[in-house]
């Protein structure tokens, strides 16, 4: 089994940045995926972005694209997202997920692992 913690959330600026960790407890294999989503009160779960875990390759949602970057380190087996340039619609709490496979990467509906979620607030 994958356990994921999520780590990293707070409360900052408009502007300002953040970086989100996520640590897996078991071992996430290189041709699974493994990425961020988030949800935001009233809003649906939105994929935010997704790596190969075996690779370099990367989706990113077209609401975080330049301004998002989404990377791991495989001997830790953290995954990181730093976000720069926040708004306050990236408030949300956001979740790091796993999955063995997807047509779709940012459909989270393909996702069998899940962490706790971390808070992420952006005021004005």
């Amino acid at each position: 089994q994958v356990q994921l913690v999520e780590s990293g959330g707070g409360s900052v600026k408009a502007g300002g940045s953040l970086r989100l960790s996520c640590t897996a407890s078991g071992y996430i294999p290189s041709n699974y995926y493994w990425g961020w989503f988030r949800q935001a009160p009233g809003k649906e779960r939105e994929g935010v972005a997704v790596s190969y875990a075996g690779g370099s390759a990367e989706v990113y949602g077209d609401s975080v694209k330049g301004r998002f970057t989404i990377s791991q380190d495989n001997a830790k087996n953290t995954l990181y997202l730093q976000m720069n340039s926040l708004e306050t619609e990236d408030t949300a709490v956001y979740f790091c997920a796993a999955a063995r496979s997807c047509a779709y990467l940012l459909d989270s509906n393909c996702y069998d692992y899940w962490g706790q979620g971390t808070q992420v607030t952006v005021s004005s």
